[in-house]
């Protein structure tokens, strides 16, 4: 085997990662390289011109982040109505953020943002909600085959001097119900509360009727056999956690993820904001195994929003 050159940054034969710093700056060296794919995705050249319908080219005008088409001079603007819309921070930053909370496990938090790209924290906080608004998976297709629900609460931990009830401090706690294709995908909602009929249209959203159903012994599931859905049962109660191919691990470690990596990186979460995190764990558990970086299936996501996209 050929020894590695000293001065190569270039990743390895046998590293199997296909979106390393290196590939980073090689593909996005400056702004301009930035804004150029992105208008290779929204205006690639052989597409119609938004003003005067002819098929054209579009030409970059070096004094704006706008593109012109080659017969109107129409202006178009490839950040325009997107996540970037109106930033005044670089367009590589913004790339190099997707790059930072890509390529971690457990995500990465504003403040480390802030130390990462030299923004202000204000700043670095926006970024991280306008990408994690990006990453619900809401519309994906359902799930199929033999699917583990389960739910979990969040929150509601006594602090020191802390003087409330076990109650009170459970009252506290947000829930958060899910359910897991075994192999595949996972879909999370936060709900004001675990009930039938909060619980029954997700299911039927995100869970084909034929599926094969795994729970534990909660009434929140005693309906699914009437909603046509083949159930069985883990008796937890009874201290058994696996029965033959009946079990819930697989979304108690979706669960276990989730809590471990808000626990580590962002300690703690608002009632209000914590579906944008339970969507940025499920968006990575989703793509654990796809061959495309998760960069790019962020990239993917973005997309220009009708009301704010008029040029």
């Amino acid at each position: 085997m050929a020894a590695r050159q000293r001065q190569s940054v270039a990743p390895a034969a046998s590293s199997e990662s296909q979106m390393t710093y290196s590939r980073f700056m090689q593909m996005f060296p400056d702004n301009d390289a930035c804004l150029e794919y992105l208008r290779q995705k929204f205006y690639p050249d052989g597409s119609a011109c938004p003003s005067c319908g002819k098929v054209t080219k579009f030409h970059r005008i070096k004094s704006r982040a706008s593109y012109s088409c080659q017969y109107c001079r129409h202006q178009v603007f490839p950040t325009s109505g997107t996540i970037f819309h109106k930033s005044t921070t670089s367009l590589q930053l913004w790339f190099w953020a997707i790059f930072l909370m890509s390529s971690t496990r457990c995500g990465i938090s504003a403040k480390q943002l802030e130390r990462e790209i030299g923004v202000s924290y204000p700043t670095a906080h926006r970024m991280f909600k306008q990408i994690r608004s990006l990453l619900s998976d809401d519309d994906g297709a359902p799930l199929a085959g033999e699917v583990e629900m389960d739910e979990t609460y969040y929150g509601g931990k006594p602090r020191a001097g802390d003087k409330m009830s076990r109650q009170e401090r459970w009252e506290k706690k947000v829930p958060v119900w899910a359910a897991v294709e075994r192999g595949g995908q996972v879909r999370a909602k936060v709900v004001p509360h675990m009930s039938i009929p909060l619980i029954r249209p997700h299911v039927r959203k995100f869970v084909l009727p034929d599926a094969m159903v795994f729970t534990d012994e909660a009434t929140l599931y005693d309906s699914l056999h009437r909603e046509g859905y083949r159930h069985k049962r883990i008796k937890h109660r009874a201290q058994v956690y696996v029965d033959g191919d009946v079990t819930t691990n697989a979304i108690e470690g979706f669960f276990g993820l989730f809590k471990n990596g808000i626990r580590g990186v962002y300690h703690a979460v608002s009632e209000k904001h914590l579906q944008s995190y339970v969507d940025e764990y499920a968006f990575r558990y989703n793509r654990r195994n796809d061959r495309q970086p998760i960069f790019f299936a962020i990239l993917d996501r973005v997309v220009k929003e009708p009301l704010l996209a008029a040029e």
